[in-house]
């Protein structure tokens, strides 16, 4: 079965704090839940609060409380789980962020998107690697 990435999907990942690069980023998300006190706007081009983990699941990582491995699975079990919302509508599920991915796998067929956070740019557990491996799959 052929993926999104192999379909010509271009998906990258960068600190908010790294230089911009206009025609290189190309779309810039912000995936975070908190955009940062003094961030400017200029940093990014949309803020996408509902792709970044918890402030729960973060605290937990950073407080060493799970390891690396288990913050990815609740990650990515965030991403995809239902709500009260979901209960409501019998065929609609997930608030609708499987249709978000979608829109961002589409988007990225057409250009780069460059998916942001906090991190440092080499820092290498960070919540952005997961989503971009998401989005390079099938959703």
């Amino acid at each position: 079965m052929e993926d999104a990435y192999s379909k010509g999907v271009m998906i990258k990942t960068k600190s908010v704090f790294s230089p911009i690069e206009k025609k290189k980023d190309g779309l810039r998300i912000l995936a975070t839940r908190i955009r940062g006190r003094g961030l400017r706007k200029s940093r990014y081009d949309v803020w996408m609060a509902c792709l970044g983990p918890s402030e729960e699941l973060l605290k937990q990582f950073r407080n060493n409380r799970i390891t690396w491995s288990e913050f990815r699975k609740k990650y990515r079990g965030e991403l995809f789980e239902g709500g009260t919302i979901d209960k409501r509508n019998g065929f609609i599920k997930n608030h609708g962020q499987k249709f978000t991915l979608r829109l961002l796998q589409t988007l990225a067929k057409r250009d780069t998107l460059t998916l942001m956070c906090h991190c440092d740019e080499d820092q290498d557990e960070c919540h952005r690697h997961i989503l971009q491996k998401i989005l390079q799959g099938k959703v």
